[in-house]
């Protein structure tokens, strides 16, 4: 008997344990979830950083497999097509719409070219070796990740060497 006298005494401290367990779990949530959440928007970020880094450099590689061949149909003005139309919308389409997010500087041949100064021969003739780079930045919004980037932001290039094929 001093055996059930002993189980029925165990069970009926447990519920006030539990109670007491519960309440400590609750603030320690509390002081945790916060930490928490922001190393994984941290971690989000950094991955979102990673992955465009990948995407304008692959952008600037199709931009430059494109500028190679001399071809001027993707320039949406029919008109009168430019060679260096073609080559940045074939770029904006190969960048998932990343590309109008971090409005790059486009450098060819180590010249620096605004939106103003572009020019159909920007991208070289036929024959000549034509160096694509372009100059982002992002905008970092985690607060935890800002300290580590100057500005709070994540300045970043990615350029592609091709030469032009002989095109007419």
């Amino acid at each position: 008997m001093s055996c059930t006298k002993r189980s029925n005494v165990v069970l009926t401290m447990i519920p006030s344990v539990t109670r007491r367990q519960s309440g400590a779990t609750l603030v320690e949530m509390a002081i945790v979830a916060p930490v928490f959440l922001l190393v994984l928007l941290a971690l989000v970020e950094l991955s979102l950083m990673f992955f465009t880094t990948l995407t304008m450099q692959y952008a600037v590689r199709e931009g430059a497999r494109y500028a190679v061949t001399g071809q001027t149909n993707l320039d949406p003005n029919t008109g009168s097509q430019q060679r260096y139309a073609a080559v940045i919308a074939k770029m904006k389409d190969s960048s998932l719409g990343m590309y109008d997010k971090l409005n790059p500087t486009i450098s060819v041949n180590g010249t620096s070219y605004s939106s103003s100064s572009y020019s159909d021969g920007m991208f070289g003739a036929a024959g000549s070796i034509i160096v694509i780079k372009l100059d982002c930045s992002w905008t970092v919004t985690t607060p935890l990740l800002g300290q580590f980037f100057s500005d709070g932001k994540y300045k970043f290039a990615v350029a592609a060497t091709m030469r032009n094929e002989f095109f007419p």
